[in-house]
């Protein structure tokens, strides 16, 4: 028989290989590496996803389109993305997260360096929508990579930082494109940024370490179904679906739609000023960042209504026609939008017990379809009542960030009080 210490020498072992202590945390070797490899992916994916957005009025002036025609260049991509994001997560379980990831980026960087050859605005939006297909493949699967490797308290923090690197690459990607394209065109201006998200993708390559936690299983259709009808069945996750995707729905309508309010009267703005107006995502990068520590001191709930209440004091102030009050809005917008939307994702990922990666997947996929649906519809709203009906639309949206939340709180209270009365019974 084993004497003392061997047990006690086997206890030890197998309580440092138990999957809870096993995962990466802040300080644990490979930590920084995941960390700095899915930042690099979230820059790569928001540069390329919203390459043409800053660059919309020069778009307009190209193929002598609408405001709303234009837009699509934005709405192809992010509404290809949420149709296939749920099927490739399907294929992440199969064949892995960083395969899927890494497959993801490189073909997206691929069209990336074809977009800037289209010769008109209906093959520039097709090779967008071809684009934003393949970059399905990264966001559902790194929040599931994040869900696996990084243990239960970090995860807040892991994702917030995989959703800064999107604000990251928001910005650098506008700004690029921006300066780019007042300097040698819009083309340019979208080549380069191809180029900064190549580099991107081989340094996430590079960096990401390998799965310790993943186990590949077989592609299932039937039960792929009913993990999306029980993810869809779930009252929790549905609220945060909607969340998510009304929170998108007024950050695209703003960001689709201010390159037009700023290049004209009474602000005249030449395009790289325009572009470099997109500095205001580092707000978003704190903000991001900064979700962990709100949702500890305020709860869920509490910071979501702390980002509801920035967004929408945003939206009024924007309506100035002073460009420091249009700009300070845009800085409430950010910050706001990017905390909401790190609270939310990061409540999927904990509140999904099985079937992670398509929980992830749903989100994404009604996140997208809200830029989507903010894109057009926040160019349709500036043509028929200027900047004023883009911002009526994105207080409707946030009106229904503000009931979904309400409601929530009270069923939770409810639930509760419940709860209570069968204790006692």
């Amino acid at each position: 028989m084993p004497d003392a210490s061997t047990k006690a020498a086997a206890t030890s072992t197998v309580a440092e290989s138990s999957p809870a202590e096993s995962r990466l945390a802040p300080g644990a070797p490979g930590y920084r590496r995941m960390s700095l490899a899915l930042f690099a992916a979230g820059v790569a994916t928001f540069a390329l996803l919203y390459s043409t957005q800053a660059l919309l009025p020069a778009v307009s002036a190209a193929f002598g389109a609408t405001a709303s025609a234009a837009s699509w260049t934005v709405s192809a991509a992010t509404g290809a993305l949420a149709l296939c994001v749920l099927p490739l997560s399907a294929l992440s379980e199969r064949f892995g997260r960083r395969s899927m990831m890494t497959v993801s980026l490189a073909v997206a960087v691929a069209v990336g360096l074809l977009v800037p050859l289209a010769p008109n605005l209906e093959s520039l939006v097709a090779l967008r929508a071809l684009q934003g297909a393949a970059l399905a493949g990264v966001p559902a699967s790194a929040m599931a990579f994040l869900a696996e490797e990084v243990r239960p308290r970090a995860l807040v923090a892991a994702i917030g930082l995989f959703v800064a690197g999107n604000s990251i690459g928001g910005m650098s990607g506008r700004i690029v494109t921006g300066w780019v394209a007042q300097l040698w065109g819009w083309r340019a201006g979208l080549a380069a940024v191809g180029l900064m998200a190549a580099v991107c993708a081989l340094a996430f390559r590079a960096l990401l370490p390998k799965a310790r936690h993943f186990t590949p299983g077989p592609l299932a259709p039937r039960a792929l179904a009913r993990s999306v009808r029980g993810h869809l069945a779930d009252p929790l996750l549905l609220r945060l679906y909607a969340i998510g995707a009304l929170f998108m729905t007024v950050f695209g309508a703003v960001y689709t739609v201010i390159g037009y309010r700023l290049v004209e009267a009474p602000f005249s703005l030449p395009q790289g000023v325009v572009g470099s107006i997109f500095l205001v995502y580092l707000v978003g990068t704190v903000s991001s960042a900064a979700a962990g520590k709100l949702v500890g001191r305020m709860g869920r709930r509490g910071a979501l209504y702390l980002a509801v209440s920035t967004t929408t004091a945003g939206l009024l102030l924007s309506l100035a026609d002073a460009l420091p009050a249009v700009l300070a809005g845009l800085v409430l917008i950010t910050a706001g939008f990017f905390a909401g939307h790190a609270v939310a994702s990061s409540s999927v990922s904990r509140t999904a017990r099985t079937g992670r990666a398509q929980a992830s997947a749903l989100y994404q996929s009604a996140y997208y379809l809200g830029s989507s649906a903010g894109g057009t519809l926040g160019a349709v709203a500036f043509h028929a009542g200027g900047w004023a009906g883009t911002v009526l639309l994105g207080l409707v949206a946030v009106l229904g960030v503000v009931s979904i939340t309400l409601y929530g709180t009270r069923s939770a209270r409810a639930e509760a009080r419940r709860h209570g009365l069968a204790t006692v019974a």
